[in-house]
């Protein structure tokens, strides 16, 4: 079966062998981030609504969990904000009444978290990775160019919520963009909510490949340290670096099948990252964890044209 809403497994620093399971379609999100690593959002909304129907998605997991694979989580994410499918819930308990022996991630933007149906639906989950990159509504504006509707404070009171309901991990992410939300003011702010939030862990992260927007560029390594610093001032929340390791660059089984074919097609032209998954019938996410890949190695250029970046082997 080729599958159109699976991808991987794939090895992450952050969740071992995980299966991805992306349940919205294509770039639908309710953020359009600068740095997204994906693309530029699409269609941003805030609609709950099953935008992929269950049944796609059962049909897939039941299809390549046949083989009882060997995985340490069943991860919602993808392209997409999972909780805008007003399905997830359902999916769920699916895979927990016919797959108990896996467990469960979410990825999630934090943008819904203050709808209690959402909250309820992913309680079951052992692991939520939920995101807040500023405090403050211009550092949430500038960074994560929200719907107009969204507020920083709806998700800090989403997250606050869910603490509280939560009985799994709830790992935060913080994406740091240098100029916008690495200053001293944001920071503080970004510390004080946290005292409320109560996460089990705080992971600092910066860019790693080409974002949304150009001219976004990664933090450098003392300038994560000394906000890792100012975040553990007077708290005793676990913060840590989430840096690219070697980890990262493990190239699974079935990505070692489909990067030749990759490569063959870069080394005759130019494509985005979309032209590459259509053409391999892959998910974008693995397409863009090869180019990841190739770029360590120092194999391809990336070219950014007003319809996206465009790849290609370095000749």
């Amino acid at each position: 079966m080729k599958y159109k809403h699976l991808f991987g497994p794939v090895v992450s620093r952050r969740l071992g062998i995980s299966l991805g399971v992306d349940i919205v379609p294509y770039k639908y999100c309710s953020l359009n981030c600068v740095y997204c690593e994906v693309s530029k959002t699409t269609h941003q909304t805030l609609k709950r609504k099953e935008y992929i129907p269950i049944e796609e998605i059962t049909a897939e997991l039941d299809d390549f969990l046949a083989s009882m694979p060997n995985l340490d989580y069943i991860t919602f994410s993808g392209a997409g904000e999972p909780t805008l499918n007003s399905g997830l819930g359902e999916i769920i308990k699916y895979i927990q009444s016919h797959y108990s022996q896996y467990k469960l991630a979410l990825i999630t933007n934090s943008t819904l978290l203050s709808d209690p149906q959402v909250r309820q639906e992913i309680l079951p989950c052992d692991l939520i990775l939920p995101s807040l990159d500023a405090v403050s509504d211009k550092g949430f504006d500038e960074v994560n160019r929200p719907d107009a509707k969204l507020k920083a404070q709806d998700l800090i009171d989403g997250l606050i919520q869910l603490r509280k309901e939560y009985r799994g991990q709830l790992w935060l992410e913080v994406f740091i963009v240098p100029g916008l939300n690495d200053h001293l003011e944001e920071i503080e702010l970004l510390r004080e909510a946290l005292v409320h939030i109560k996460p089990d862990i705080v992971q600092i992260n910066s860019l790693d490949r080409p974002g949304a927007e150009e001219w976004v560029e990664p933090a450098i390594y003392p300038a994560l340290e000394e906000i890792k610093s100012i975040l553990q001032e007077s708290n005793d929340l676990k913060i840590e670096i989430i840096a690219r390791t070697l980890l990262d660059n493990i190239i699974t089984p079935t990505e070692s099948e489909i990067l030749p074919q990759l490569t063959k097609l870069i080394k005759q032209d130019e494509y985005s990252k979309e032209e590459l998954a259509k053409s391999l019938g892959v998910h974008v996410n693995e397409i863009s964890k090869l180019l990841q890949h190739l770029s360590q190695s120092d194999s391809i250029t990336a070219k950014r044209k007003k319809r996206g970046t465009f790849y290609k082997w370095k000749q």
